[in-house]
């Protein structure tokens, strides 16, 4: 078997796979993020990533890229590459035909079965593999497709725009605008870069909302609206934008009144899905996250409103919150992002991991993760196998 030795200029190549694959954020579903760089003696002859379903993995793409002449290069790849057919063919094949010498992998791929075959395959031909660089960084890129691929549940992202003094509308149930111009552009880059989008009841009856994706080139998000009862009109815009390619689903409980649902239907690109009731009588919440999964959706953006954040919250499915907060002030009895039972004591309150501060013009950003300790124990779709 050739050596696997970790060279000083892997980590900077690595870091430039992965910026390349940021470059298809939001279009790649429900494939990952893929990026990969072709070096030749110490210069890079060969760049690509993996622009959406269907079309040439990274590792295609580069050697493309390259002319296709790459005998003894070494290809830098920040996800392992594949060893199965789907719809394209195995990358580890294309590699070993090409003949690169030397494959440096950031992270294994997490689908227990191929998890490790494509590195085997790799090491058979006789190439030399190094896996695990930029290892953190390279789970990060793609850690909704992790969670997708292992539990069948997409990443939730919690977002709200807040006061000061920590209200998401006032006493009078006005909420535009709590922040200004620059914060809501770069909500819309969420929604351009996640799958999907999420809103409540509430938040649709009391904005009627488009969710759509403003920015010159972007791309609209599928939209769910919850309405266990199906109380919205089928006036209201979300189910009336005959421009948008995206469709909208409404989640509605499994017994809805037929009639209602039906006038949803006749609307432009407008279906339901049905699901189940909890205890309380609202909708199961995990439920509701497997349906959005069921549309091969790997991440989706949850807006609000308080109550369904607090039902997440409480029942440990938010991964990362992205917090706007505006330098006002409007007291009185407006809701808070969190709704739901809560937490009893400060002691339990839950700290954000990898907490990060940007200034968005009067604005502030706080975006970070919830600890995997307190993110409920998601069972493994591979538990079984």
């Amino acid at each position: 078997m050739v050596a696997s030795v970790e060279k000083p200029t892997d980590a900077a190549y690595m870091a430039q796979a992965i910026e390349l694959a940021r470059r298809a954020e939001g279009r790649t579903r429900p494939n990952p993020l893929v990026g990969c760089v072709i070096v030749r003696d110490g210069e890079i002859i060969g760049r690509g990533y993996h622009a959406r379903a269907g079309e040439d993995h990274a590792e295609v793409a580069a050697i493309k890229d390259a002319g296709g002449d790459v005998a003894g290069a070494e290809l830098y790849v920040n996800l392992e590459p594949c060893s199965h057919h789907n719809r394209t063919p195995p990358c580890s094949d294309a590699l070993i035909a090409h003949k690169i010498r030397r494959v440096v992998v950031g992270t294994i791929d997490p689908n227990p079965r191929v998890s490790g075959r494509g590195i085997r395959r790799l090491r058979a031909a006789g190439l030399e593999v190094v896996h695990g660089v930029l290892d953190q960084e390279s789970q990060a890129l793609n850690a909704p497709f992790f969670k997708y691929i292992t539990t069948g549940l997409p990443r939730v992202v919690a977002k709200w725009a807040m006061t000061l003094d920590g209200k998401i509308a006032a006493s009078g149930g006005d909420s535009r605008w709590i922040t200004g111009d620059i914060a809501r552009q770069r909500v819309h880059e969420l929604r351009n870069r996640l799958d999907a989008i999420l809103v409540g009841t509430g938040t649709l009856l009391a904005d009627d909302p488009k969710l759509t994706c403003r920015l010159a080139g972007g791309r609209d998000p599928v939209r769910f609206v919850l309405d266990a009862d199906l109380v919205a009109s089928p006036e209201l815009a979300i189910f009336n934008l005959v421009d948008s390619p995206a469709p909208t689903w409404v989640i509605c409980a499994d017994d809805a009144d037929p009639a209602r649902a039906e006038a949803l239907r006749a609307r432009h690109n407008v279906d339901l899905i049905s699901v189940a009731r909890d205890d309380s009588g609202r909708l199961d919440a995990r439920q509701v996250l497997q349906a959005i999964a069921s549309k091969e959706l790997l991440s989706v953006l949850v807006e609000g409103g308080a109550g369904l954040h607090g039902t997440l919250f409480d029942q440990g499915l938010i991964d990362e919150v992205y917090a706007f907060v505006a330098p006002k002030l409007i007291g009185g009895s407006g809701p808070s992002p969190l709704g739901g039972a809560g937490l009893e004591l400060m002691s339990q309150a839950v700290t954000l991991d990898g907490l990060s501060l940007e200034q968005l013009g009067d604005d502030l950003l706080l975006r970070g993760d919830i600890p995997q300790e307190r993110r409920a124990l998601l069972p493994s779709i591979f538990d079984e196998v």
